[in-house]
C-alpha cells in the first residue's frame, strides 16, 4: 500500500467491517505535540510522542531523509485544506512502512483538523489495525482506548451512521475489557434491538460467531446480513467460511466469486 491516497481508499472502501469512511475536532501543533498520557505501556506512562520517536529510531537513513520532507511539508501548509493533505500523505506513509500505530497517531491529526465523522472513523480504523497486528497486552490496551476514542467522536458527529458504534463494539471484541469480556456483544445486541434492519450489526454479530466457533448462529446472522444489503463486499466472504465451517460445501461453493 503505497503513501497516502491508495491508504485513505482502502480504508474508506472497507468500512471497519472492516474498515470505514473519513475524520473531526479542533487543530493540532505541528510535529508531534499529543502530549496526552495513556496506558501504562512497556513499564512507563506513553503518549503518542513517544511512539512515534520510537518508531523513528528504527528507521533508515534513508527513511528518515524521506520523513524530515514529509514533516517538512505539513509544517509549511499554507491553509487547512493542504494540511490535510499533507498529513494524510504522512499517515499513509507510515502505514505502508508497517507503523499502523503511529499511522493512527497522524490519522487522529487528520481528524482534529477535518472535523468530520468519516476522517474519525479512519482514524478508529487505523487504530483498530494497528491493535489486530499488536501482542504486547499494553499496548493492545492503548490502541485499544485510541481506537474506541476516534469511533466515539465519529459517532458523536453522526449519530445517524450506526456503523460508527458498531465499529466501536468490534473493538471490544478485538480487546475485551477484563471487567466486562461479553461487552461487544452487549453493544451489538442493543443497536440489533433499536436497528433490526441494519445490516452492518448483523455482519458484526456474525463475525463475532465465527471467532467463537458458533458456526450455525453466524450462518443465520450472516444471511440476514446478505439479505439486507446484498452489495456488502464483506458479507459473502464471512458467510463461505461459516458455510465451510458447518460442512455445507454446495453452499461455500455458491459464494466462492462473490467472495473474489
Amino acid at each position: 500500500m503505497a503513501m497516502s491516497k491508495p491508504h485513505y481508499a482502502v480504508l474508506a472502501a472497507a468500512g471497519l467491517v472492516f474498515l470505514v469512511l473519513y475524520f473531526g475536532l479542533p487543530k493540532t501543533p505541528p510535529e508531534w505535540k499529543m502530549r496526552e498520557q495513556s496506558r501504562a505501556i512497556r513499564g512507563e506512562q506513553a503518549s503518542a510522542e513517544q511512539l512515534v520517536e520510537s518508531a523513528k529510531a528504527r528507521l533508515t537513513s534513508e527513511e528518515r531523509a524521506a520523513l524530515v520532507v514529509l514533516e517538512q511539508a505539513v509544517e509549511a501548509a499554507p491553509g487547512e485544506a493542504e494540511r490535510i493533505e499533507r498529513l494524510k500523505e504522512l499517515s499513509g506513509w507510515w502505514y505502508a512502512r508497517g507503523y499502523r500505530g503511529v499511522a493512527g497517531i497522524v490519522a487522529e491529526q487528520v481528524a482534529e483538523v477535518a472535523g468530520t465523522d468519516s476522517a474519525w472513523s479512519i482514524a478508529g480504523a487505523t487504530y483498530y489495525q494497528a491493535l489486530q497486528k499488536e501482542t504486547d497486552a499494553r499496548l493492545r490496551a492503548y490502541y485499544a482506548e485510541r481506537s474506541i476514542r476516534a469511533f466515539e467522536s465519529a459517532a458523536s458527529l453522526a449519530p445517524q451512521h450506526i456503523e460508527h458504534r458498531v465499529n466501536i463494539a468490534l473493538v471490544y471484541a478485538e480487546n475485551p475489557p477484563a471487567d466486562n469480556p461479553m461487552k461487544a456483544v452487549q453493544l451489538l445486541r442493543e443497536l440489533e434491538q433499536k436497528y433490526p434492519q441494519n445490516a452492518s450489526v448483523y455482519n458484526a454479530l456474525g463475525r463475532l460467531a465465527l471467532k467463537t466457533g458458533q458456526w450455525e448462529r453466524a450462518i443465520e446472522r450472516l444471511e440476514k446480513a446478505l439479505e439486507l444489503d446484498p452489495e456488502n463486499p464483506n458479507t459473502p466472504c464471512l458467510l463461505l467460511k461459516a458455510y465451510e465451517n458447518a460442512g455445507q460445501p454446495d453452499k461455500a461453493a455458491a459464494l466462492a466469486d462473490k467472495c473474489r
